[in-house]
């Protein structure tokens, strides 16, 4: 018998005027969020296991930037269960949380005594499907009876609309009965798409609805029983769901596979081990398998797609760990890079992409971020991660395949990219839908004058020039090796020039610093703002230069203790609680991690180090979150989160990579077989790493650094093939 209803969830709240897609905070979760992700599919529960059940979170079931399950709670005779403790497996594969029952009252006496029941339930994401798992054991000296009822339903909101984003229609949504074990939940889109979500219960339930399932079930002392679902996206009318443990078992070994040839590191220091293994396991949980490859979507919940920048950004700091992320990251990007002129997604020829969506908010262009290119940085940071990519692989094949896009995002650099031939790359929206800003920091607010009026007309932001500047020189040792030198002398000319005007535009001599932009009236931005301390990581900088802005970065102003603010306090539009203007970003940090190696100031590496390990102590599970509040540090008391930064972000997990690379010092020589470590330094925290499986074309290494003072020691634990190490006490 089939049974219909309608379904209308949605509670819309107003973002704020100024910034068309801000992420309003509405009020304090009731309850901790844990999320789960395979590829295009991820999931946000309560610490319950319940979706749905608890105010401020952004709960649910999501494919394909489409919410498929708003909400799943578990109830036990009509209350909810005592939640005993909630725990995310190492390796991100299924999140388990135990249960108990309270006291259960019938006609005013007790029929169940507490902590009677324990409730077991396991929870993974396979190919487009949530499966769960309720274990129930009876540890009463009595039969148990009782009722278990899983609430369901959905409103399948796009993921904008979660986000606060008001739509004036929506589609027609419905439920249908399929059968005693069998549910869906279907919905008719305005972009004439129909989605559906199946629910599928097993063994069946004693009584089945379009919003409820319920097993009546008599447990004997000891005894244990266990009841399953399966919630699938999208999936035809004939699929049937894979057995929950043949499906964990299979997700386990897909996600071991994936991890196999990557560098392993282990150090002296359990709990930056732990760090460590959280990073990883949350970089492999967001790796989506593409037609192109591997990618690493950005975060969850908020971005768990495609992006260019944060993808680049992700692939830069995982270079050196491995380098096939940054290979999948180019494929795809180049095969997105644009064709043709389009405003309304700020597209134009040679640009690299910066968000695609595929939700129905972006089909109608009620959002503009189906194949969206309004990013300034993205361009020039695929040609620099590409440069990057050859000399760390010595993989001239896949340069020959990407030159194409390369050179296609050159000419976006010097001609569009570029509009009044100033020599500058910068940027202004091409459409009112579009993002304001268009730099990493892309709030309304992010980039100001001194007196913190906003900067308007067409930027170019400092850091900006700097990828620029990097990315023609990379490009040009490209060109030479696929044997254009013309274009490698022309392009090594040209950055040597933007090197030489950028000195001129961007430096304030009275701040000792770079100025954050220009405007379009090429005013200078005379702001205090880790933009400057990117510069570093590009090479742009003068090395006398470079040493004023790494001291500026390390006083108090900037450096909290913790980390390096994205502006200085002092400023304008300072607000250590503010998205870019006062916080915290780790992977921020991280490439000014990277800078300050480039010139030699390791004892400035290891204070931003030590801060950001210090933080991810603080943290849950260990996970260094996007960002958090540039408070100053206090003694005995944590960092200050931000409430609605993503957790776990690509490039915040990358973060202690980098911040290894920065302090061992590693570069790579794909033509010379050699791995070199220059000026090592460790910090006090690590008195010995070890790098197993570090690999340079055919051949790879085990190496063990310990540390003696401010000096270090270098053994070679294992070669495999020919490869040589060395350390290089020089700058």
């Amino acid at each position: 018998m089939a049974a219909e209803a309608a379904t209308q969830l949605k509670v819309h709240v107003e973002p704020v005027a100024e910034s068309p897609f801000y992420i309003p905070m509405t009020g304090p979760a009731a309850r901790p969020r844990r999320s789960l992700k395979h590829d295009d599919t991820f999931i946000v529960l309560d610490s319950h296991g319940d979706i749905g059940a608890s105010a401020g979170g952004p709960d649910g079931l999501f494919n394909a930037d489409t919410r498929y399950l708003a909400r799943l709670e578990l109830v036990l005779d009509d209350v909810q269960p005592l939640l005993l403790g909630s725990n995310l497996r190492d390796d991100n594969s299924a999140l388990t949380v135990d249960l108990t029952n309270p006291d259960v009252y019938r006609n005013g006496r007790i029929v169940l005594q507490k902590d009677m029941l324990h409730i077991v339930r396991t929870i993974f994401l396979w190919r487009g499907t949530a499966y769960q798992r309720l274990g129930v054991q009876n540890h009463g000296e009595n039969t148990a009876s009782f009722a278990l009822t899983l609430l369901f339903d959905n409103d399948f909101a796009d993921l904008f609309e979660v986000r606060g984003e008001k739509r004036p229609r929506r589609g027609i949504g419905s439920s249908r009965l399929l059968g005693p074990t069998d549910v869906a939940l279907d919905y008719d889109g305005l972009d004439g798409k129909a989605r559906n979500t199946a629910l599928h219960f097993d063994p069946r339930p004693t009584r089945l609805a379009v919003n409820t399932a319920t097993w009546h079930l008599e447990l004997a002392p000891r005894a244990i029983t266990s009841l399953f679902v399966a919630v699938s996206c999208n999936k035809p009318a004939t699929h049937k769901p894979t057995r929950f443990f043949r499906g964990l078992l299979a997700h386990r070994r897909e996600m071991r596979r994936s991890t196999a040839g990557a560098t392993s590191i282990e150090t002296s220091n359990n709990i930056f081990n732990e760090v460590l293994c959280q990073s990883m396991a949350d970089l492999n949980m967001l790796m989506t398998e593409t037609p192109q490859g591997r990618y690493p979507y950005a975060g969850i919940p908020w971005y768990s797609t495609t992006f260019g920048r944060d993808g680049l950004i992700t692939a830069l700091q995982m270079l050196w760990v491995d380098p096939r992320i940054a290979r999948g990251v180019l494929k795809r990007l180049a095969f997105y890079q644009a064709k043709s002129v389009d405003p309304l997604a700020d597209a134009e020829p040679g640009k690299i992409l910066h968000e695609m969506r595929g939700g129905e908010m972006a089909a109608l262009r009620e959002v503009p971020f189906a194949q969206y290119y309004g990013s300034v940085d993205s361009t020039p940071l695929f040609v620099l991660l590409a440069g990057l990519y050859v000399e760390r692989t010595g993989d001239d094949d896949t340069l020959a395949e990407l030159w194409p896009a390369i050179e296609a995002a050159l000419h976006w650099i010097d001609t569009s990219g570029d509009p009044d031939r100033d020599g500058f790359v910068e940027y202004r929206r091409a459409s009112e839908q579009g993002l304001a800003n268009q730099g990493w920091k892309d709030s309304y607010d992010a980039i100001f004058h001194a007196d913190g009026q906003l900067a308007e007309g067409f930027i170019a932001l400092a850091e900006v020039q700097g990828y620029v500047f990097a990315a023609k020189r990379l490009a040009g040792r490209c060109a030479l090796r696929l044997g254009h030198l013309e274009v490698a002398v022309r392009l090594e000319r040209q950055a040597q020039q933007l090197a030489e005007r950028f000195e001129q535009a961007f430096w304030c001599d009275e701040l000792g610093t770079y100025a954050l932009a220009l405007d379009g009236d090429k005013r200078a931005c005379a702001v205090r703002a880790s933009n400057a301390g990117q510069l570093l990581f590009t090479g742009i900088v003068r090395e006398e230069r470079a040493r004023r802005v790494a001291a500026d970065l390390m006083r108090p102003h900037f450096f909290t203790g913790w980390g390096i603010r994205t502006v200085a306090r002092g400023e304008a539009r300072y607000n250590p609680m503010s998205y870019h203007d006062g916080s915290i970003w780790p992977h921020d940090n991280a490439l000014i991690a990277l800078g300050l190696a480039r010139y030699g100031l390791k004892h400035s590496v290891e204070q931003v180090f030590k801060g950001l390990f210090d933080a991810a102590t603080y943290m849950d599970l260990r996970r260094l979150p996007e960002l958090f509040c540039g408070f100053q540090r206090e003694k005995r008391r944590g960092p200050t989160l931000y409430p609605v930064a993503c957790a776990p972000q690509a490039w915040a997990s990358a973060t202690p990579f980098s911040l290894l690379e920065a302090a061992l010092g590693l570069e790579f020589d794909a033509a010379r077989g050699e791995i070199r470590l220059r000026n090592p330094h460790l910090p006090a925290f690590l008195n010995e790493v070890v790098l197993r499986d570090l690999q340079l074309g055919p051949s790879s290494v085990d190496l063990r650094v310990r540390r003696h003072g401010d000096d270090v020691s270098l053994e070679v634990l294992r070669t495999r093939g020919r490869i040589q190490v060395s350390i290089v006490l020089a700058h």
